[in-house]
Parts: structure tokens; C-alpha cells; sequence
């Protein structure tokens, strides 16, 4: 732990994707907690001169707060291998796996993790008619932060009106009714589970606006539910590659007991902001947020 407490810490947030708000503010945050812990920190925002910048720096290590795509897709993580830095959360493979929904789910019934039903289809053809049968969530196949995602309820009549900006192609899978569980992984022990309650659908605005949603931590869940969580995150972080902190989440229809929890998606970049889900089970497992910015940093690496 000491190795590094004295060592430069380059905190690269921002960035050009749909989540450049909220990488901003993940930056921040641990910017500040990196400095409470006693480390050197340069705060850089993620442009497309990251590569002069870094040099001219020279950091020992490079915490990632960036988030969405080049940030967490594995595209940074590659040019930070290529320069030899140092840098915190998942390599480019683990990144780009968990990025990539449609191959991370495959990954997940290999390892036989339960997911629920999708394809793949090209957006105009999702405007134009059903592809699935309602209910269904319509999202991006790279992005994240419940950008992009758009549900189509029970009996709706028509397909969903999509943004222009939305993927040419997109994901489109079954809804699944019920509960939003969901566990963070550090260093491949998972900490808790967190059931989030909102008063309608868990989506970007609940997710980062003050109020959005309520976490109710650890979950009350029937304890095999709560051990199945913790066994299928860590299970998923083992099974992507992932290093460092992620976080998985799931959806739990109760009306079907231990048979109605799927995993959703695994996090390699989960955000680090006040209303973040990471930090608040660091601390309910007694570790601070400049504890766990701490040993993010210590668990940095290259080549891995």
C-alpha cells in the first residue's frame, strides 16, 4: 500500500462519449480522495491530445475515470499499454468484452450465469415494427449509464420513436418485471448487494440525479437470492477478466423465486460520483472513499 503513496497520479475524466457528465464528476470526486490519501494529482480531461499530455506529465500511474465508449471499451486502456503506464480498473480485453453486450452475455451462459433473451437488429428496422414481442428494452450494444435505452411495455402498439443518434444497431431483449439488484466486485470479493428503488424506470436521470433513485443496502432479499448475487458477480468479474472494481447488475422477478434472477451487464468503469453505488458499499464493508481510491491506485498495472 505504501509503494505508491507519494507517487503522481494522472486522473484522466471527460472524454467525447454520451457520459462525458458523469466522468467529469467521477474525476472530480476521486481527484479529491486521491489527494486526502496523500498522492500527487494531475486532473486531465480526455482529449484528443491525451497521449502529448501524459507524456509531458510522465505519471506513475493513470487512474481511468473516464466512462463510455474510448473510455471503457478497451481503446484507452490500449494507448496506456502502448505509452507503458500504469492504469487502474480492467485491461483492453476485459474492457471490451464487458463493453460489448452481446459477446459478454455469451461469456456469461458459458460460464452458466442466467441472462435473459436478446438479438441483435439495425435500428430502422426496430423503428418500423416489433422485432420481439413487448415487453422489451431497446439499447445501445456499447454504451452505458442507461443512455440510450428505451422500454416498450405490454400491448404497446407501436415501436419505439429511437433518437437519430441512436447505433445503427442496437440490442433489443426481453424485459424482465421485478427488482434492480445489483453488487460491486473488489479485487474478485464481492462487497454487498444494493436493491434500487425508483418510482419508474431505473434510467440516466435516476441513476445520477440527486433523488433519482433510493438504495437500500445491503438488500432485503430472501438469503438465497442475496448469496446468488454475490456468487454470480464475482463469478462474471472471474469470467470477463475483469481486474480492479466492477460492478453487475441484475434484475430479480420475486414472483418466481430463485429462478427469476438475471444478470444484466457488468460494469468495468462503474462511477465513482456522490450518488454512486461502488462507494456507498465500500463504506457499508467499513472502507472509505479515499480508502478505496487508495487501493484502486495500488492495484494498477500495465501488460495484464
Amino acid at each position: 500500500m505504501s509503494s505508491r503513496a507519494a507517487s503522481k497520479v494522472a486522473v484522466i475524466m471527460g472524454g467525447r462519449s454520451a457520459e462525458r457528465a458523469v466522468s467529469l464528476s467521477t474525476g472530480r470526486e476521486c481527484a479529491l480522495a486521491l489527494r486526502q490519501a496523500g498522492f500527487d494529482v494531475a486532473e486531465i480531461d480526455a482529449g484528443l491530445d491525451l497521449a502529448e499530455k501524459l507524456k509531458a506529465l510522465a505519471p506513475d500511474v493513470v487512474f481511468n475515470a473516464l466512462h463510455g465508449r474510448w473510455g471503457e471499451d478497451g481503446c484507452v486502456q490500449g494507448m496506456l499499454e502502448w505509452l507503458g503506464l500504469p492504469y487502474t480498473h480492467s485491461g483492453v480485453f476485459a474492457s471490451a468484452l464487458a463493453m460489448d453486450k452481446t459477446r459478454s452475455k455469451e461469456v456469461y451462459r458459458q460460464a452458466g450465469l442466467p441472462v435473459v433473451p436478446s438479438l441483435i437488429a439495425e435500428a430502422a428496422e426496430v423503428r418500423r415494427r416489433h422485432v420481439m414481442e413487448p415487453p422489451y428494452v431497446v439499447k445501445p450494444n456499447a454504451e452505458g449509464s442507461s443512455v440510450g435505452v428505451y422500454l416498450v411495455r405490454d400491448g404497446a402498439n407501436s415501436p419505439p420513436r429511437l433518437a437519430p443518434e441512436m447505433p445503427d444497431v442496437v440490442m433489443v431483449e426481453s424485459y424482465v418485471a421485478g427488482r434492480e439488484l445489483t453488487v460491486s466486485v473488489m479485487g474478485g470479493r464481492a462487497l454487498t448487494v444494493t436493491d434500487i428503488l425508483t418510482d419508474g424506470w431505473y434510467d440516466y436521470d435516476a441513476k445520477y440525479k440527486e433523488g433519482g433513485s433510493r438504495h437500500v443496502l445491503p438488500a432485503e432479499v430472501p438469503a438465497e437470492i442475496f448469496d446468488a448475487c454475490l456468487d454470480y458477480a464475482a463469478r462474471a468479474h472471474e469470467a470477463l477478466g475483469c481486474r480492479g472494481v466492477s460492478r453487475t447488475d441484475f434484475r430479480w422477478d420475486e414472483t418466481k423465486g430463485g429462478g427469476g434472477l438475471v444478470l444484466l451487464e457488468t460494469n468495468t468503469q462503474p462511477g465513482m460520483t456522490p450518488t454512486s453505488l461502488v462507494p456507498e458499499q465500500a463504506a457499508h464493508c467499513g472502507i472509505s472513499f479515499p480508502e478505496l481510491c487508495r487501493w484502486i491506485v495500488e492495484d494498477a498495472s500495465c501488460n495484464r
